[in-house]
């Protein structure tokens, strides 16, 4: 996709995490919108994805000769269920059902639903870069070239259960290994900082024997050239922090924890949909 097509399905994305939790009025819209540049980019741009002859994307569990993505922090389901039917998973019109009674999109991915592009079920904070090490693991054992990502929280880096993959990755050598950590300094009870800091993760990640790069995670273009670098490591994982704002798109949320897990009422729904507005040919759900 060109950049401004990139852009154009984010607006669509955001409107579809908006009109989601707004319909159940339940859900976490803060650090869906932030994620939302970053999952456009590596859905549409950067990963290599199994397509059938007709351009349609081929989902199975096993993952073979194909980059991969896990989901770690869960509840931003919204973002990762809006990507995936716009990527053609499912119908768009599935989005509709989310966190309804019966939906295959529930407020935390699950693999029991089996829904196409969902690995893990996801959303107990601390899993993904394990599953994710595993997974890069077993590729390399197999002599399967393709790239494995993963996406975290930042407050779920208090969580004990990453510190043990973090030290695995390196010592087995996962160049094909990239995990991102979602750094918009907030959590569900407040800022980071003040919750439990993380104090400086470039320099934990690097005495793990990480390479550490940064990038802006609400410009694409940034995201799309750092996530491609991240495939220049053959033997050394990848951790990038990515820089997002909470509620990125949406002018009262920007920065502002307490929609970490807070669906918008009518009014704000339409103040926020005012402010992203379609583009031509792009259409909601």
């Amino acid at each position: 996709m060109e950049i401004d097509q990139l852009k154009h399905t984010a607006t669509a994305v955001r409107r579809d995490i908006l009109r989601m939790v707004a319909a159940v009025n339940s859900g976490h819209p803060g650090g869906s919108l932030g994620c939302t540049d970053f999952l456009v980019a590596l859905y549409f741009e950067v990963m290599n994805r199994k397509k059938d002859a007709n351009g349609n994307p081929v989902f199975d569990m096993d993952g073979r000769d194909e980059d991969i993505f896990f989901l770690s922090n869960g509840h931003i389901s919204p973002v990762f269920y809006s990507v995936l039917a716009r990527a053609g998973y499912f119908p768009i019109s599935e989005l509709a059902t989310f966190r309804k009674l019966d939906s295959r999109l529930q407020g935390h991915p699950t693999t029991a639903e089996h829904l196409p592009g969902v690995r893990i079920a996801s959303g107990s904070l601390g899993q993904g870069l394990s599953v994710a090490s595993g997974a890069a693991y077993s590729k390399k054992l197999n002599g399967d070239k393709s790239h494995v990502y993963v996406l975290m929280g930042d407050g779920e880096q208090q969580e004990g259960q990453v510190w043990e993959a973090a030290q695995f990755a390196p010592n087995k050598k996962l160049g094909n290994l990239t995990a991102i950590i979602d750094l918009n300094h907030a959590q569900i009870d407040g800022t980071t900082d003040n919750v439990n800091s993380n104090r400086d993760l470039a320099a934990k990640y690097r005495a793990f024997g990480w390479f550490v790069d940064e990038m802006e995670g609400n410009d694409i273009e940034d995201v799309i050239r750092t996530l491609k670098k991240s495939q220049e490591n053959p033997e050394v994982p990848t951790m990038i922090l990515m820089h997002t704002e909470m509620g990125f798109g949406v002018e009262y949320m920007v920065g502002n924890y307490k929609w970490h897990g807070t669906a918008p009422n009518a009014d704000q729904l339409t103040q926020a949909l005012n402010g992203l507005p379609l583009s031509i040919g792009v259409t909601d759900y």
